[in-house]
């Protein structure tokens, strides 16, 4: 079986896509990126989080062709392989539908500074234009906006993040989430007050050294 710890990373986050509630019954997708031998590893498409085993999960190259595995890919593989092709410091990709993330975004709006743990994509999360799901143009569009930040709202769907590896990028699709929920709580009762880019510069700064890093 190929990438096996991959295919077991998977399952397990797939899970907590639900029981955190980043999204709701097959919605949203994850992926890893195994730069040492090309392949990605992916959820398949519209299955129960649950019900996913190891050997449901989709092998592919990084064109998409599939190396391994009966059940068909997530339709959101494109922008996926796009991310991937795009920044050579992501390794996977966490696409939710969570709530207050995917409430900005109908609004039409990108996710600013107002609470300091937008760090966890830079200075705010930019907004990429709607496209149908699955397409080509709703990559191109993510590509587009993403820029050097770790996620991206899109626009009347959801929020995508990236990462190194999935641990990282599903803890920034929990953050972002609980930013974006500060953010309406604010904007229902008032103007929020913004963080300004120099002030996040020293928050992102001081990111790199937090927690248990050597």
């Amino acid at each position: 079986m190929l990438l096996k710890k991959a295919r077991e990373q998977l399952v397990e986050y797939g899970k907590k896509l639900v029981t955190t509630g980043l999204t709701s019954g097959t919605g949203g997708n994850l992926s890893i990126y195994d730069r040492e031998s090309g392949y990605v590893a992916v959820t398949p498409s519209g299955m129960d989080y649950f019900d996913i085993k190891p050997q449901d999960i989709v092998i592919t190259d990084i064109n998409g062709e599939k190396i391994e595995g009966e059940n068909k890919a997530t339709s959101e593989l494109s922008f996926h392989l796009a991310l991937y092709k795009h920044r050579s410091d992501i390794n996977a990709v966490v696409h939710t539908h969570s709530s207050f993330a995917t409430t900005v975004a109908c609004l039409g709006l990108e996710l600013p500074a107002v609470h300091y743990m937008v760090a966890f994509s830079g200075n705010k999360v930019p907004l990429a234009p709607y496209a149908t799901f699955g397409t080509d143009e709703l990559a191109e569009n993510i590509i587009n906006s993403i820029g050097s930040c770790n996620a991206v709202l899109l626009a009347n769907h959801g929020l995508v993040t990236v990462s190194g590896n999935l641990p990282s990028a599903f803890a920034a699709a929990e953050e972002i989430e609980f930013t974006a929920r500060i953010y309406i709580q604010a904007k229902s009762a008032g103007e929020p007050v913004i963080i300004s880019d120099k002030e996040m510069q020293t928050v992102i700064e001081k990111f790199k050294w937090y927690g248990q890093k050597k």
